[in-house]
């Protein structure tokens, strides 16, 4: 009986300190595959670890191999491909709706944010925030909309 109150006495200061509950959660495994060229793709790496991300870097020079591998369309494509618990994840794909795919786990190979768009994670050129999609996709060659970065008050921390 105090161990329970002891654990409940923990987590209610932790709360009361503005500790969440996942900050304190293990570090989710993610393995990233990209150009040695790429200076976006350390940034979006810096993106993962900072949210709770542990994230092995592949440098390699052959990408598109890897994207071929994992069914990567051009139109899906963009400039990294990372794999997390069975997924890919294809581009500047924000922390949050991996962490939505990780948690819903839907029948998907994975998300993407094709191409390189300004303002998505890694991606930051000043204020500059261009919309965008985070789509997903199938074995079946199904895309749909996962989330919708539509202005730039959406993308911007709270």
């Amino acid at each position: 009986m105090k161990t329970l109150k002891k654990i409940f006495a923990i987590s209610l200061l932790l709360a009361n300190m503005g500790v969440k509950a996942e900050s304190l959660s293990k570090p989710v495994d993610i393995v990233v595959h990209r150009s040695p060229s790429c200076t976006c793709c350390g940034k979006w790496l810096e993106h993962l670890k900072q949210n709770n991300f542990k994230v092995t870097d592949v440098v390699t020079n052959d990408v598109q191999a890897i994207k071929n591998k994992y069914g990567i369309t051009p139109e899906l494509s963009s400039c990294h491909t990372a794999i997390v618990d069975g997924y890919v994840i294809e581009g500047h794909v924000p922390v949050e709706d991996i962490n939505k795919l990780l948690k819903i786990k839907p029948k998907v190979i994975g998300l993407a944010v094709p191409g390189m768009v300004t303002g998505s994670p890694g991606m930051e050129m000043g204020p500059k925030k261009d919309p965008y999609k985070v789509i997903s996709f199938d074995h079946d060659n199904q895309v749909k909309v996962f989330n919708n970065y539509e202005s730039a008050q959406s993308i911007t921390p709270p």
